[in-house]
């Protein structure tokens, strides 16, 4: 069986403060589209919603626009931007970088299935 979905009409959107994330739900892939506005940093917009500190999601990202900055809970940082792919492990915080807004692909499924819902 073959699955096809168009990012365009996502299964789901989750809104949180400047920005917001869209997901299709295919079998054996969760894809999300995240798109954060300049101001957007994790540990304000997002960490109320999930109840923790630093983000607890593992990404496998692609940057599609913007830039953004990554620092992780044991000291690592770096900053992605347009044609980076990316592997970032739980725990850590993000932001956008300048004023152009940031548009990141993530292929992780874990963002598409529980980034930036309430916590239970």
């Amino acid at each position: 069986m073959i699955e096809v979905k168009a990012v365009e009409k996502p299964d789901e959107r989750r809104d949180f403060p400047r920005g917001h994330l869209e997901a299709v739900h295919l079998t054996g892939l969760d894809f999300a589209v995240g798109t954060f506005e300049p101001g957007w940093r994790w540990s304000e917009s997002v960490a109320p919603l999930a109840g923790t500190d630093t983000c607890q999601i593992h990404h496998n990202g692609y940057v599609v626009q913007g830039r953004m900055h990554i620092t992780m809970d044991g000291g690592g940082e770096a900053e992605v931007g347009p044609g980076d792919v990316f592997v970032c492990p739980p725990g850590h915080d993000a932001w956008v970088v300048g004023d152009e807004q940031v548009v990141l692909y993530d292929f992780a499924g874990a963002m598409a299935q529980d980034y930036a819902k309430p916590a239970s």
